[in-house]
Order: structure tokens, then C-alpha cells, then sequence
């Protein structure tokens, strides 16, 4: 049982990094674009550009929840959306109370957390990443001459 579910684990963490990817973009989209409801708390309006920190956050969140949601730079896009929803819980909802659930910082944490696991599991299957390297050892492995075809070297 263990191997089988061990076979399947890059499968999932590739479902984890689109659905966790989507889910950010789609609060970065909201706040920015006024759509899914508009920024949180504010009744379908969007957030004043360049005002920080939530346009800077909005941003983030819908450059980097794309990214990995596609799988294109999942580690370093991980590593960004990570730290800004840490500084997210640390900035805004700490200091209201200790628990997440007391502070209303539960998808602060969560995505925190979330986005840390990416930065050290990468891109899982399905993703960008795994193709972009699939081309390019292709491609390297074809412009490789044979053995016979290459200048000997001289002494």
C-alpha cells in the first residue's frame, strides 16, 4: 500500500501546488480587479494601487499564485508567497490575538505553511518546470554528436 501511494506522490503535489496556486492568484485577482467579490472586507471595490501593504500583497499573490499554480518557478514564487503571507500574519492579525482563530490570520497561516511545503518539494508532476527540463535534456541530448563524429583530442 505504502509503495503505491508513494508512487503517486508527485501526482498530488502537483494537484497541492495548482489548487494552493490558484486559491492565492484568485486573492491577488480579487483585490486587484475588483472580481470574486473584490478585497477582503471591502464589498466588491479593489485596493488603491500602491498603497502598502495590500497592493504590493495583491500583487504577490497574483503573480506568484499563477506561477505556481502553472509550476514555473514553483520553489522561488513559493519562497515569495510564503514570507509575504508570513509577514502578512505577523503585521496584521498578531497582534489582534495569539491563535489564528482568534485573529482571523487562519489563511495567512495556512498559505504561509502551504507555500514553505512547495519551496521544498518543487513543482510535483505536472508542471512547468518538469517540462521546461524535459525539452532542454532532450535538446541537449540531440545536439550531442556521436563519439566517432568528434575531433580526437591531441596531446
Amino acid at each position: 500500500m505504502s509503495a503505491r501511494l508513494d508512487s503517486a506522490q508527485p501526482y498530488a503535489i502537483g494537484l497541492f501546488r495548482i489548487v494552493v496556486g490558484l486559491l492565492f492568484a484568485c486573492h491577488g485577482a480579487a483585490s486587484l480587479f475588483g472580481v470574486l467579490g473584490g478585497a477582503a472586507g471591502s464589498d466588491g471595490a479593489t485596493v488603491d494601487a500602491g498603497t502598502w501593504p495590500g497592493w504590493y500583497a495583491a500583487v504577490i499573490q497574483l503573480v506568484c499564485g499563477s506561477l505556481v499554480m502553472l509550476g514555473l518557478g514553483t520553489r522561488a514564487a513559493a519562497f515569495l508567497a510564503s514570507g509575504s503571507m508570513a509577514y502578512a500574519y505577523f503585521d496584521v492579525h498578531q497582534s489582534m490575538a495569539l491563535w489564528p482563530i482568534e485573529n482571523g490570520g487562519e489563511a495567512s497561516a495556512m498559505f504561509s505553511w502551504a507555500f514553505l511545503l512547495l519551496i521544498f518539494t518543487g513543482s510535483g508532476a505536472l508542471g512547468a518546470d518538469r517540462l521546461l527540463a524535459r525539452l532542454s535534456a532532450r535538446r541537449a541530448t540531440s545536439e550531442r554528436k556521436p563519439a566517432a563524429e568528434q575531433s580526437p583530442v591531441a596531446a
